[in-house]
């Protein structure tokens, strides 16, 4: 048994001994005929194979789904914006699992839709909660999950297709917040409750290359950040194993004390 399953192992008997005493807090969202996605993908289809009495007399039921890898509450794999880094699949899981932190921005966000999270914001937290420590995992709060899933007030734009793209309009990472996250603190993970890790005008998706440069995860429309505190909470987010994938749907977590 190698050590990662080891590790899980330990951290799923922990979980186990001690759920009198947490809350579990679901930051996904579920997919359905209103998940978002970004303007040139189609969205998510649940195709019935056979629902009812079966004639011998007992119920069925079984589907099939068509799903682009990047919608809903999802993974970005390292080899979405950087070549030769991790698949969905090669991912450690001890990336996924860990200590949390939310960076709330959403005044900003409510006043610029075109706001960027910046070193600053990471340096105003540690003035009033401590020092992030490292390995942790980063969710950024825009406070957008409150439109979810009102395509138009989420992103921008209620448009489809390439020329929608230019339309949108949502926060995002700055390239010198994601550069600082990974050298100076060196972050399992981050997410954001926003379509992307990067803003919705960006045109070089710079937050993308450098958190993908370095290996590092990024989890984005992220559900429920309104219901989590600054610190003090564990996150799990299992995203499906896709071989050779560069994303996927993804099931995310937080563990509170209660």
């Amino acid at each position: 048994m190698n050590r990662i399953v080891l590790v899980l192992i330990a951290f799923l008997l922990t979980i186990n001994l001690s759920a009198q005493e947490r809350k579990i807090i679901d930051l996904t969202y579920a997919f359905d005929e209103n998940t978002i996605f970004w303007p040139t993908q189609e969205g998510f289809q649940l195709i019935e194979d056979f629902h009812g009495m079966t004639d011998k007399g007992y119920f069925y039921s079984s589907y099939g789904f068509k799903t682009a890898e990047h919608g809903g509450t999802h993974l970005d794999a390292p080899i979405h914006f950087y070549e030769g880094r991790y698949t969905s699949d090669e991912i450690p899981l001890e990336k996924f699992i860990g200590q949390a932190v939310v960076i709330d921005a959403s005044k900003a966000c409510a006043e610029n839709r075109d706001y960027l999270f910046s070193i600053s914001d990471f340096e105003k937290w540690e003035a009033e909660h401590g020092r992030i420590t490292d390995e942790s995992i980063i969710l950024l709060k825009s406070g957008y999950g409150k439109y979810w899933p009102d395509r138009e007030k989420y992103m921008g734009t209620a448009e489809r297709g390439e020329e929608a793209v230019a339309k949108l309009h949502f926060p995002g990472l700055s390239e010198e917040g994601a550069k600082w996250l990974v050298m100076q603190r060196k972050i399992k993970a981050v997410g954001i409750d926003t379509p992307s890790i990067d803003y919705g005008q960006s045109k070089y998706f710079k937050a993308h290359v450098v958190l993908c440069e370095a290996n590092t995860p990024i989890l984005e429309n992220v559900a429920n950040l309104d219901l989590l505190p600054p610190k003090g909470f564990e996150v799990i987010a299992l995203p499906m194993k896709i071989k050779g994938g560069s994303g996927g749907p993804t099931r995310i977590i937080a563990l509170l004390e209660e």
